[in-house]
């Protein structure tokens, strides 16, 4: 990749939060802590599935799989992040910033393509229960995950290769915590109508697609719902789909600010906040909204981690 004067772009430098320098070391601090949240919840999520066999079914099979892209997903990005800032090493080489762009946008599209794949089975669910057992097979379900992969890492690729043809010159200071495709588009001096063009459009699909469809789902269950006889049912049910809906707005509506407004109206601490958002606070958030408020999560849980104590308690006299 090489600037106008010839010479290789060999690093870029994330300057990180955009915030005072004496805030970003507790800032960073906090973000460590959410990240370890997030990954013991979803660790937790995925041990619970895997070990019981009541929750081998189609919700928990995209459930566990939601609960590791998460932690992929927010990995990406947030150890980088709090080591640039603990450290003030905020260099990153140019192979390693495009290695990051490419599984940032794997995971953040198949974070978005499960939410729509798990509110699709919850329709089939509530709105075709004498059917959901001949429509959501396990053959399905393996066919959906692997297609998303595929899907999700075509279009990184597609994403990353284009950014890898642009020349970077002048500057290679980024106004962002991490690599991510408008601070890198901001800083080339090449010709980037083709990468707008396909990050509107290509893109736009991966975006909107999921997300009318998630809309379209919920709206069929609320139907469902207002025809349960039940003052209790309806209640439940409805804030189990507002809390769904509620981290599938925040984690749709701060990726649309960031990636499908014009540039002009751009704003690096807007951007960053956002990216914040749909990066750290999502990912912590569905391990509460999507398992630790059922009730065989709940069990399971329990189950699993009754599981480790006993076997602590057994192994103990043992090594002592």
């Amino acid at each position: 990749m090489e600037k106008a004067n010839g010479t290789l772009v060999e690093e870029f430098i994330l300057l990180g939060l955009s915030i005072p320098a004496e805030q970003q070391h507790p800032l960073s601090v906090l973000f460590l802590c959410m990240y370890l949240v997030t990954v013991s919840g979803n660790t937790l999520i995925i041990l619970a599935i895997t070990f019981d066999p009541h929750l081998h079914s189609p919700m928990y099979f995209f459930l566990s799989n939601l609960a590791f892209v998460d932690i992929c997903f927010c990995s990406t990005t947030i150890p980088q992040m709090v080591v640039q800032t603990l450290t003030g090493s905020r260099a990153i080489s140019y192979a390693r910033c495009l290695t990051q762009l490419f599984f940032f946008s794997s995971f953040v599209n198949m974070d978005s393509l499960l939410l729509c794949v798990m509110a699709y089975d919850r329709y089939v669910a509530i709105c075709h229960p004498l059917h959901y057992g001949s429509i959501m097979t396990l053959r399905l379900c393996l066919q959906l995950v692997v297609g998303l992969w595929l899907l999700t890492c075509l279009h990184a690729l597609l994403h990353t290769a284009l950014v890898a043809r642009l020349s970077f010159c002048a500057s290679n200071v980024i106004h962002h915590y991490f690599c991510d495709f408008n601070p890198l588009l901001e800083l080339s001096c090449s010709d980037i109508s083709i990468n707008v063009l396909v990050i509107f459009v290509v893109g736009g699909l991966m975006a909107f697609t999921p997300f009318v469809c998630i809309l379209v789902s919920y709206g069929f269950i609320s139907a469902a719902i207002l025809r349960v006889s039940s003052p209790q049912g309806k209640q439940k049910a409805f804030s189990t789909c507002g809390s769904h809906l509620a981290v599938v707005v925040l984690f749709y509506g701060t990726a649309i600010v960031v990636y499908f407004t014009p540039s002009s109206s751009h704003n690096p601490e807007r951007d960053t906040l956002s990216a914040v958002m749909y990066n750290m606070v999502t990912p912590l958030l569905n391990p509460f909204i999507y398992s630790l408020r059922n009730r065989d999560m709940q069990r399971a849980l329990r189950s699993l981690l009754c599981r480790d104590c006993a076997l602590g308690s057994q192994l103990g006299p043992r090594e002592g």
